[in-house]
């Protein structure tokens, strides 16, 4: 019985994905060259492929840049409040609105920077927040 296990379990985790894994292998290194990988450590490239996924949001408030806004005003100041009083999930959803991901690239938070404009509406409070994803722009309405 356990040869039989040994010999099945081989199969489905091995033998039955060989050549799918060999084309994907053969896909991704013509793209990325091993060489070029090599010089990495595991946890190293993990961020690279993957981006970083623990963040100090407090870093992310210092690295923005205002637009029709200074740091001191009531808008800002309220956003921030409440931005910091959101679970870790929430946060991460409004990086995805502003970026498109819930990660930040290889480079790291330190180097992330998005600015806050405002969209200068009529009636601001008939307006949402929305972003350029693009440029990483929120524009918040006062």
């Amino acid at each position: 019985r356990k040869e039989y296990v040994d010999l099945y379990v081989s199969y489905v985790f091995n033998k039955s994905v060989q050549k799918p894994f060999e084309d994907f292998m053969q896909g991704f290194l013509r793209g990325c060259p091993a060489r070029s990988w090599k010089m990495f450590l595991p946890e190293e490239l993990q961020v690279l492929l993957q981006g970083y996924t623990t963040f100090d949001w407090h870093l992310l408030e210092k690295n923005v840049m205002y637009s029709q806004y200074e740091k001191l005003d009531q808008t800002i100041r309220n956003f921030w409040s409440v931005f910091h009083k959101l679970p870790e999930g929430k946060k991460r959803m409004f990086l995805a609105f502003l970026s498109g991901s819930d990660r930040i690239t290889g480079y790291g938070l330190e180097c992330f920077r998005f600015s806050i404009a405002d969209p200068q509406v009529e009636n601001p409070d008939e307006s949402s927040p929305c972003a350029s994803t693009c440029f990483l722009i929120l524009f918040l309405p006062r």
